[in-house]
């Protein structure tokens, strides 16, 4: 008989793991939100959800382009440093009009994830180290043709990207929106995600299986830096000027985190979008707690890593999707 029990504990707790390491990042958003709502004063107003939304809308976009890199069984530390290069540029061609303007600080992402993409497909550099360079060099870079200055940004188009509404929804938060739906069609409905998928499972079968692996290495880390420029340019805009030295600092550890929490595995072969999303709320919904409540924020990093060590406990040993 107990021959027998065994294998049912072993099944029930295998299914609540599994139900935790999907769920998890969920439930615990909903308890802090329960928390909020007991302890901390005028939480349910209008003015303390669209603030939380419009903070972490940068910090959605990048988490959505490292998802994809880990994803693929990679990681991408340079989304900050993009971040930078992007507010650097931006307004040095505003000058010459906003859709200039814009379309260089996006080019710059691109370019930066061109660099990352290639050392990590063609030259088969480790991406922690590949992105790594980029992440000290980018930023360097940024305040070089900064001119070690901030430069103010007043063209209205662009200030509405950081600042604006549309039908009462913050700019940043629309923004934000239209790249989860856009990148969750891309991981769910096409191709290109199927192979994302394939590849952070296992790289070797999908070499074998004829899939195009450089080409969807090279174009996940283009995505992430054109994300992450973006992040940059609403950063920006909400700011009114440029700030290559504080604009995206540290940030990617606060995407990885949101990533992880949310129950992409470091493993690669899953990626979940929508996890991202909750997981990027969930980071910033701590912070903004002790903030609120006037509590050390020193806990709150605390907080944070024991979320992190839990998250990755659990995806321990965890299968490929």
């Amino acid at each position: 008989m107990d021959s027998g029990a065994r294998p049912n504990k072993s099944l029930d707790a295998s299914t609540v793991t599994s139900w935790v390491r999907g769920r998890g990042v969920y439930v615990a958003f909903v308890v802090l939100v329960i928390f909020n709502l007991i302890v901390t004063p005028n939480f349910a107003s209008v003015v303390t959800l669209s603030t939380l939304l419009i903070t972490v809308s940068p910090i959605v976009l990048v988490s959505l382009g490292v998802a994809l890199t880990i994803g693929t069984e990679g990681i991408d530390l340079s989304v900050g440093s993009v971040m930078a290069l992007a507010s650097a540029f931006l307004p040095l061609y505003l000058g010459y009009g906003w859709p200039v303007g814009l379309s260089v600080a996006l080019l710059v992402g691109v370019l930066a994830g061109l660099v990352n993409g290639s050392l990590v497909a063609f030259v088969g550099v480790q991406p922690i180290i590949a992105t790594l360079a980029m992440l000290v060099g980018g930023r360097g870079l940024a305040q070089i043709f900064a001119g070690g200055q901030s430069l103010p940004v007043t063209d209205p188009v662009i200030l509405w990207l950081g600042q604006g509404r549309l039908f009462g929804l913050p700019a940043p938060v629309i923004v934000a929106a239209v790249a989860v739906l856009v990148v969750g069609f891309l991981v769910r409905r096409t191709t290109f995600g199927r192979y994302v998928v394939a590849i952070g499972g296992n790289r070797s079968a999908s070499y074998l299986s004829g899939h195009p692996v450089r080409r969807t290495l090279l174009a996940v880390y283009v995505i992430s830096g054109l994300l992450a420029a973006l992040a940059g340019v609403v950063a920006t805009a909400r700011l009114g000027a440029s700030d290559p030295s504080n604009i995206g600092l540290l940030i990617e550890l606060s995407a990885i985190t949101a990533v992880v929490v949310g129950g992409t595995p470091l493993s690669g072969g899953r990626v979940k979008v929508v996890g991202t999303v909750m997981g990027a709320l969930l980071i910033q919904l701590i912070s903004n707690t002790f903030i609120a409540n006037d509590l050390p924020f020193t806990w709150a990093q605390v907080l944070t890593a024991a979320i992190i060590l839990v998250a990755v406990y659990l995806q321990k040993g965890r299968g490929v999707v």
